[in-house]
């Protein structure tokens, strides 16, 4: 079967749409604390997954500075520059390393379950990894309390994303796939 390419009208509207539902979902959120409980994983999990690597970065970064610029994107309908640059602000600027290590892992295995979830599993420890630094570097805080804060509470959570991912992008790219709104893989 011959492997068809999509036009740059279509990858760019594709782009946006992924971003507009990052910014639909993205402020939904549980305050459990300091860092919040967001759906943005999910979504940049199943973005990455439809678009890859390339275009689902891009949703990402161009979700990021929708919120910079002020639109209330962010978990619990939050923006601009003092919450992109402050204590939690690693981890939404560390959705971008997630995205690229997510879908390189993805689009090299040829999106085999094993190398997509560990993909996300790598692109999640990676975006705890500098969000974390982030946190301590801006609050002085010790690692013991920034690990108890802003990683342990998430794990459990973030496990069932990328499971739910795995399966919802699984299905949904087959189906946007054969009806030919995915012709680029």
């Amino acid at each position: 079967m011959e492997e068809k390419t999509i036009s740059g009208v279509h990858q760019l509207c594709l782009i946006a749409l992924m971003s507009a539902v990052m910014c639909l979902i993205g402020p939904l959120s549980i305050p459990i604390g300091e860092v919040p409980v967001s759906a943005a994983t999910l979504i940049i999990y199943l973005t990455v997954y439809l678009l890859g690597t390339k275009m689902g970065t891009i949703s990402c970064i161009i979700y990021l500075l929708l919120g910079f610029a002020g639109l209330p994107v962010f978990s619990g309908y939050t923006a601009g520059a003092a919450k992109l640059l402050g204590p939690t602000g690693g981890y939404l600027i560390g959705y971008i390393f997630m995205a690229l290590i997510c879908g390189l892992f993805m689009e090299k295995s040829g999106y085999k379950m094993l190398w997509c979830i560990t993909g996300m599993i790598i692109g999640t420890a990676v975006l705890y990894l500098f969000g974390t630094v982030w946190f301590i570097a801006l609050t002085k805080c010790e690692l013991g309390y920034a690990v108890t804060v802003c990683v342990a509470p998430f794990i459990i959570g973030d496990l069932a994303k990328i499971i739910l991912s795995e399966l919802a992008g699984r299905e949904v790219r087959k189906r946007l796939k054969a009806a030919g709104l995915l012709g680029w893989r």
